[in-house]
């Protein structure tokens, strides 16, 4: 370094998280105090899909899914467990939680409470819940309630905080998941602005908080981003988002103070393009996601997680999730980086890129708002139908060649990957085991609880929910009382009602053309021939989603191309159990049954699926499973009747589709 450089002083680095949580409280709470040792500067808590949409694990749609993509917590005692020896004073923790974000929160607040915290040291809590439920609506399907009942929590928890837990960021308006979903960056802009602007009016409109305190709720409300691996249009977007927030804040809500408007958001880049073909290329395409938020500081992360280099192959062990960490450690404490002001002020390029995206976005937004706003576009369907157009269009591209990715359409050809040698250990498994333990645990935790109190609080909850009173007080005295996660979820799904959002299928156009000649036309040629050799009318495709899984991204995706290859396509969106998904595939006297599990629970999962099938009797319909499946578990559902299994690197639509042509036609014993 040279004595300029060495004189320079040096910025604050962003906060340095991974996202992390499995098996039980106990397990997690070992793994964040490891991590905290290694210079990890605060926690991302990964929940299992069960406590995410409001069930206890001993509920029917819980099974296989305890666990598995994150820690169960189904009551105080288990939060308790999950922050043992960790002082939620000194911790700034995020929690990716939507629908239950108010639940979580109380039983967080409470063993703050329990940890001695005073009503004032309560106060500066630091943390934030997710709890953007539009996104859910749109791409990750952990949703439970309907949008209006949604807003409401929603409204509830921030002004609760704004009063109680000022320093609490109450909302991280999401888009990252919207990127997953398709979402171009006009897009990815323009939802998650016109959801703050949802969040924001009803806020408002609540009557919660004095006209004079609107800056503070503006000022704890954060953004949680994607960073794609297009790097200048990443941190172009980044820099759009900002200018989009300060006018928005300042123009609609009065918002005068600057340091109130600061547009202020955590990242995780993007773990869409990460891929199972030589996952040794993930390393680079995080690094250069990461600098996309990290180089301009003018438009720098607060606080930055990423993926492991082997997340589409399983779960990442703890030396995976390590090594991602010391990639941010290095950029942050070895390079001079943070010794600079923004690297990209004045560049021409930069501010034409930013100025595109403005002018973009702000249309869209307009157009939005002209709809009825955020949340009546998302019941009309048209955010939804949006990214799974703008979806289709990029799998387009890549199948054509048009995009490229390395190792997977471009310079395939490839070395042994030490890293992968024994994939029986290069990801991470969850005790099958582990389920029957917590449901154990649970049981327990009922029987010794005060009942009389629990059911008390239970009534309380309905009660205030079916008037207008803030239901944080009421959810505090449940987490109090000994209530469990589903407990609390039902008694709101008594008022409240639950919804299934538009699967945005049916209303999305063609991606790819059947030209003549090409692979897409042999396919369409292939259905209808086989649809009349069969003589019973189209072919039909039955795509289910068993299990809590909701990243329908891929479901839909083969949906819509069974649907231009000319099959009849019953797909009834997210969050079936193995019996209705049978039920279906006999009352639709479907040819095929594609099963969809990004979870991990195809183990307890499909095995069922396939026994009903057999007690049926269409046991001779072909059933194909996609989704990330290690190569064991895949050996294990062929062998257990599945007929195929299609895992990401089977990226081309049109030949998965194809090949479902080809079961369909083995297992009514036709020339294939």
């Amino acid at each position: 370094m040279t004595p300029g450089a060495a004189r320079r002083e040096r910025d604050r680095p962003w906060l340095m998280r991974t996202y992390a949580g499995h098996s039980t409280a106990e397990a997690s709470n070992e793994l964040y105090r490891r991590n905290l040792a290694k210079g990890q500067t605060g926690l991302s808590v990964a929940f299992d899909l069960p406590t995410q949409t409001g069930y206890d694990p001993d509920h029917v749609l819980a099974r296989g899914e305890v666990g598995r993509v994150g820690v169960p917590v189904a009551h105080l005692g288990d939060m308790r467990r999950l922050f043992q020896d960790i002082p939620l004073t000194r911790m700034n923790t995020s929690m990716t939680i939507n629908a239950t974000a108010m639940w979580l929160l109380a039983l967080y607040q409470v063993v703050a409470e329990e940890q001695g915290m005073d009503e004032e040291a309560v106060a500066a809590l630091q943390g934030t819940t997710q709890n953007d439920i539009v996104k859910e609506y749109l791409s990750r399907g952990t949703h439970v309630f309907p949008p209006g009942p949604s807003l409401r929590l929603t409204t509830d928890m921030i002004t609760y905080t704004v009063n109680h837990i000022p320093k609490w960021n109450p909302i991280n308006i999401c888009s990252y998941h919207l990127q997953e979903a398709g979402a171009t960056p006009v897009q990815e802009i323009a939802y998650a602005m016109s959801t703050a602007i949802a969040v924001l009016d009803a806020v408002f409109a609540s009557g919660q908080v004095p006209r004079e305190r609107r800056g503070e709720v503006v000022a704890r409300i954060s953004f949680f981003v994607n960073a794609g691996v297009r790097f200048v249009e990443e941190m172009c977007k980044m820099r759009a988002f900002g200018r989009i927030w300060d006018t928005l804040t300042r123009e609609r809500y009065g918002v005068e103070d600057a340091r109130q408007r600061r547009f202020r958001y955590g990242v995780q880049v993007n773990s869409l393009g990460l891929t199972e073909a030589q996952p040794e290329n993930n390393v680079q395409r995080i690094v250069l996601e990461m600098l996309a938020v990290t180089l301009s500081k003018d438009a720098r992360a607060r606080a930055v997680q990423l993926p492991a280099w082997n997340e589409a192959l399983g779960l990442p062990r703890p030396w995976d999730q390590q090594w991602s960490l010391r990639i941010q450690q290095v950029l942050a404490h070895e390079s001079d980086l943070l010794e600079y002001e923004d690297l990209f002020a004045g560049s021409h390029v930069v501010e034409a890129k930013v100025a595109e995206l403005v002018a973009q976005a702000t249309a869209e937004m307009a157009h939005i708002q002209e709809l009825g706003g955020a949340m009546a576009a998302v019941e009309s369907g048209y955010l939804k139908s949006q990214l799974v157009s703008s979806h289709a269009e990029r799998r387009a591209r890549i199948e054509s060649g048009e995009e490229k990715i390395v190792g997977v359409n471009v310079y395939e050809t490839t070395e042994p990957n030490p890293l992968t040698a024994d994939l029986d250990t290069a990801i991470m498994t969850v005790d099958p085991a582990n389920e029957a333990r917590v449901v154990a645990s649970l049981h327990d935790w009922r029987v010794a609880r005060d009942e009389q109190r629990a059911q008390k609080a239970l009534s309380r909850l309905r009660s205030d929910a079916a008037g207008d009173e803030n239901l944080m007080g009421a959810t505090l005295e449940c987490a109090r009382a000994g209530v469990t996660t589903g407990e609390w979820s039902w008694a709101l799904r008594d008022v409240f009602g639950e919804f299934r959002a538009p699967t945005g299928v049916s209303s999305a156009p063609v991606a790819v053309a059947a030209a003549e000649g090409s692979p897409m036309a042999e396919v369409r040629g292939r259905v209808a021939r086989t649809a009349a050799e069969l003589g019973g009318g189209r072919l039909r495709l039955l795509v289910g989603k068993p299990g809590l899984d909701g990243h329908s991204n891929g479901a839909e995706q083969i949906a819509v191309r069974a649907r231009d290859a000319g099959f009849e396509v019953v797909y009834q969106g997210i969050r079936l159990t193995p019996e209705q998904i049978v039920s279906a595939a006999v009352a639709e006297d479907v040819h095929c049954v594609g099963l969809s599990i990004l979870s991990g629970s195809h183990a307890a999962l499909v095995p069922d699926v396939l026994a009903r099938m057999r007690r049926a009797g269409v046991d001779e319909v072909p059933v194909v499973v996609g989704g990330i499946i290690p190569a064991a578990d895949a050996k294990d559902l062929r062998e257990a009747g599945v007929a195929a299994v299609f895992t990401p690197k089977d990226f081309g639509i049109t030949e998965i589709i194809g090949r479902i042509v080809d079961e369909i036609r083995l297992a009514n014993k036709l020339e294939v």
